[in-house]
């Protein structure tokens, strides 16, 4: 049952029943497109976003991205409805509908991106709406624990993707990703492998692939709608939808081949083991969507039709049946208070209609004749037959569809046909809004696979003529293509699964016992972090020492290495001292500077030193007026005068220095003074020697009176041109200024402790 959540509560509101009709009508809108991208017409939409950067908002509508989008919409608009009663009463539940909208539009944007740029916002938007969904539960440290290792996951892998999509947008000149796919393949490219591999790393974190495998089941302490809505057509295929959409420019190498079967077979297979071990019903769903996972990934990885035509079939497939089945668990939890598979049974009589929304579900999951899953599952053997490593796949394709058969009895059939145990509560019938998804979603996994042309030519030719990146032949998903090897080895699946499913129990147990000596992955996370803090802890003892003289040397030591490193790897041209053209009085500031630098170093007293660093000030601001700059020349007398008054006024409340220590030398101070001068000399004298480039003084020229009505081209820059900046920079010299008030206004009272006894003289 929902945690606080109230069975009698009126389920109707706002805020539930507005998401419920936004997502629907987005459902019905791209709906109306289907006939027009069947026809092999893409739809482009595009806006101008970050034009210097050629960063676009542009979303593309072809085969791949509409399948998404109606997934996505569909389902979302049941799955709100589906939560509006099962989250009835819940005192957070306006909060949970909007976590779960802007979930949904995140996702909605992710598959529609056409723009590199904008795929990764989305991509990030979706990883930062499903932390919060999956800690909903705030209050549960479990939920909060998971709902974080989600995040730091997933993010990781969202940093590699952004590496991998700035190094593809500027080797290939466009950042549009229809554009790259147009350009073909880029295998033969120097940067293709780091490419390659990086947007693998934020794919397989994002899908969930072993050894990224251990955060998906642990995101099942998130409410039922949101596993239903995660697990199906969301987040989790999210990686999925980038290796299809970006298919046609990143494979046909052997390291996409091999990396994609590899990592795609062996998460199937020990996904679909790992779901045969688990006792909770969710648990066990949540096991097979990564079977799914794995199973897309491993045919993702050919370029045959009929590989490619596998995964989009069976990813239709899969995301109606989970999408089903969680619902369905839902519901049973709803109506009997456990989701434990030892003590549920024979709740057909009681709940007919759930029963039978899960035996449509289970079947298609299965595979079994007439439904779509069944068509799915000869595909894939098909496909299978044309890969490289065909036997290797076939083998792992066989045992992960056997598992799942028998994972789906476990969950459709023995629920409500298997022996019963002592329930929590006696089992009912869920409400209509807790049917109507799961139902129709179960009956549209059955008419799909009674009407496999139309399927096909309106869902999924398009969606593999999108991924292969050109027209396929299609023709493909057939109820009855003959007997043939992959109807054989659909047979050879009925057989075994059937004989996992009698020994399940025994089988539970043995992987039980080889679990428990294997390496516990969830557990290591845990100690993982735990070192991190620990280094985290010690980089704080050794960095933040609470001296100021330390933190400037660390920090213009760093300085100077960013500075020196350049310099030495790209040498600069020979820069020229021209002291012959300088006059007396420029000689004249240069000395006033130069003393009141030495004042600075030598003198042993505060007040000296602060007063040699005014002087240094007036010395800039004279070159200032002397190059025709009186505005900065002012700008910069203000600024020491506040500058001297602060810290004089600073420094009266601070102690006299101890005589005893006004010698001490600072032999490595003074060495690191000398160097980042030094350094700062060069680099302002080789920029002095590069030619003038006037395009923006052009501009402001010319702009400042006819734009701005300002003949004071300084100050039409900061007040009009830089109006944010210039706001910005008062704020900042505004706070700073309270800070320090606020600083020395409690610095002058006595503490407590020292104030004189009543009646006491001081």
């Amino acid at each position: 049952m929902a945690e606080d959540s109230d069975p009698n509560a009126p389920w109707v509101n706002v805020a539930g029943m507005t998401t419920v009709a936004i997502t629907a009508a987005l459902f019905v809108f791209f709906l109306l497109y289907v006939p027009e991208v069947a026809a092999g017409a893409p739809v482009l939409w595009s806006w101008d976003w970050i034009p210097s950067l050629q960063i676009r908002m542009s979303f593309w509508l072809d085969g791949l991205s509409l399948m998404f989008a109606l997934l996505i919409t569909g389902i979302g608009a049941f799955v709100m409805l589906y939560a509006a009663r099962y989250l009835a009463g819940h005192p957070q539940y306006n909060r949970f509908a909007l976590y779960l909208f802007s979930f949904m539009l995140s996702m909605l944007g992710l598959v529609l991106a056409d723009n590199l740029v904008t795929l990764f916002v989305f991509w990030e938007l979706t990883t930062f709406t499903s932390y919060l969904l999956i800690g909903f539960s705030h209050g549960d440290p479990k939920s909060r624990r998971n709902a974080l290792q989600a995040l730091l996951l997933t993010a990781a892998g969202g940093l590699a993707l952004l590496a991998g999509l700035i190094l593809l947008g500027m080797t290939q000149g466009t950042f549009e990703i229809s554009e790259i796919n147009a350009a073909g393949s880029l295998a033969g490219e120097p940067y293709y492998l780091l490419i390659l591999l990086l947007f693998l790393a934020g794919a397989f974190t994002k899908s969930a692939q072993v050894p990224f495998h251990f955060w998906l089941p642990n995101a099942m302490a998130a409410p039922t709608p949101v596993s239903a809505y995660l697990h199906s057509a969301t987040m989790v295929k999210a990686g999925v939808y980038l290796l299809a959409r970006m298919h046609p420019s990143l494979s046909g190498s052997d390291v996409w081949v091999w990396v994609l079967t590899i990592f795609g077979a062996v998460t199937a297979v020990f996904a679909s083991l790992m779901a045969l071990r688990q006792i909770d019903l969710k648990q066990t769903l949540a096991y097979t969507t990564l079977m799914a996972l794995g199973t897309l990934t491993m045919f993702l990885a050919g370029s045959t039709g009929y590989a490619i035509t596998a995964a989009m079939t069976f990813l239709l497939v899969h995301s109606l049946y989970k999408a089903c089945l969680f619902l369905t668990i839902g519901v049973i939890d709803h109506a009997t208070g456990t989701r434990d598979a030892d003590v549920l049974g024979g709740l057909a009589r009681a709940m007919p209609i759930t029963a039978t929304m899960a035996a449509l579900a289970g079947l298609a999951m299965a595979g079994i004749p007439p439904f779509l899953g069944f068509i799915a599952k000869e595909v894939a053997y098909a496909g299978a037959l044309g890969m490289a490593l065909t036997i290797f796949v076939v083998l792992m394709s066989l045992a992960a569809f056997a598992l799942m058969f028998a994972v789906a009895a476990i969950v459709a059939y023995r629920p409500f046909f298997g022996p019963q145990g002592a329930l929590p509560r006696k089992p009912h019938e869920g409400p209509w809004p807790m049917l109507l998804g799961p139902a129709t979603l179960a009956v549209l996994g059955l008419l799909a696979g009674l009407m496999p042309g139309v399927t096909a030519h309106y869902l999924v030719e398009p969606a593999v003529a999108a991924v292969m990146g050109a027209p396929d032949e299609g023709g493909r998903l057939k109820l009855w293509a003959g007997f043939n090897l992959p109807l054989v080895l659909s047979l050879l699946t009925f057989a075994l699964g059937f004989f996992l499913y009698l020994r399940h129990l025994d089988l539970r147990a043995r992987l039980a016992r080889i679990e428990a000596r294997g390496p516990n992955l969830d557990a290591r996370w845990d100690w993982l972090l735990e070192r991190f803090m620990d280094f985290a802890k010690f980089q704080t003892r050794v960095i933040q020492t609470g001296v100021m003289r330390q933190y400037l040397f660390a920090t213009f030591t760093v300085l100077s290495l960013a500075i020196l490193v350049p310099l030495i790897l790209r040498p600069v041209g020979g820069v020229t001292l021209a002291f012959a053209g300088l006059s007396l009085i420029e000689w004249g500031v240069a000395f006033l500077i130069a003393a009141g630098t030495i004042l600075v170093v030598l003198t042993s007293s505060r007040i000296a030193a602060l007063v040699g660093l005014g002087v240094v000030g007036i010395g800039v601001a004279l070159i200032f007026i002397m190059y025709s700059a009186p505005d900065v020349a002012i700008t910069q007398l203000l600024v020491e005068l506040l500058v001297v008054v602060l810290l004089a006024v600073a420094l009266l409340k601070m102690p006299y220095l101890d005589p005893s220590n006004r010698q001490v030398h600072r032999p490595f101070d003074a060495a690191l003074a000398v160097v980042v001068g030094g350094l700062t000399t060069i680099v302002l004298l080789a920029v002095v020697d590069v030619p003038f480039d006037r395009r923006l003084t052009d501009f402001f020229e010319g702009a400042s009176w006819t734009e701005a009505f300002g003949r004071n081209i300084v100050n039409v820059i900061l007040v009009d041109f830089r109006t944010l900046d210039t706001f910005g920079e008062i704020a900042v010299v505004i706070v700073a200024a309270l800070g320090a008030y606020a600083l020395l206004k409690g610095g002058s009272r006595r503490a407590p402790e020292d104030e004189p006894a009543k009646g006491e003289k001081e």
